[in-house]
């Protein structure tokens, strides 16, 4: 697996679009036997679509990288946003393709959030996470992430994310 891995910002239509593709392609491949194949599609939908993303971008300040071996390779992608409120960046999605997990290519893509986090002077980084994903829990808590709380949140539809947050403090 790579030897580097690079985190290439997405700016452009035409990058979003094959964000949106590959966020579908992850999602509809991994999700659906932890949530269902209706809830999968509703949240792709809600939260991983190109107007979802840009809507994300125009309105909270989201931005977001591909992941990238030294090839050029997409192995992922990764996103979030700023929170000067609280001294924070919001890490709201690490999705990686099947054959890149497994590699430390979350561990690449947490040190990439720690620089970040650094460099707006931030003192923490947080996310959610299912509390049914063991792969990211394992991940999340091996990068050293802890658990502050649980929450069980309504997205509407019918539908809800029981999630733990997880924070990781900026050294």
């Amino acid at each position: 697996m790579p030897d580097t891995v690079q985190f290439k910002p997405v700016t452009t239509d035409a990058e979003l679009e094959e964000l949106a593709a590959l966020a579908e392609k992850i999602w509809m491949g991994y999700w659906p036997q932890f949530l269902g194949e209706e809830q999968t599609r509703y949240m792709v939908d809600m939260f991983h679509s190109i107007e979802a993303m840009r809507r994300d971008m125009a309105e909270h300040g989201y931005e977001y990288w591909f992941i990238v071996d030294g090839e050029g390779r997409v192995l992922g992608y990764t996103g979030g946003h700023d929170e000067p409120e609280t001294g924070r960046y919001y890490i709201s999605k690490v999705y990686l393709l099947p054959e890149a997990r497994g590699h430390h290519v979350a561990s690449r893509t947490f040190d990439f959030f720690d620089a970040l986090c650094r460099e707006r002077g931030w003192h923490a980084m947080y996310l959610n996470v299912n509390k049914g994903n063991e792969l990211g829990l394992r991940a999340y808590q091996g990068n050293g992430f802890a658990v502050i709380e649980s929450v069980v949140n309504d997205i509407g539809h019918g539908f809800v994310m029981d999630d733990y947050v997880m924070e990781r403090t900026i050294g």
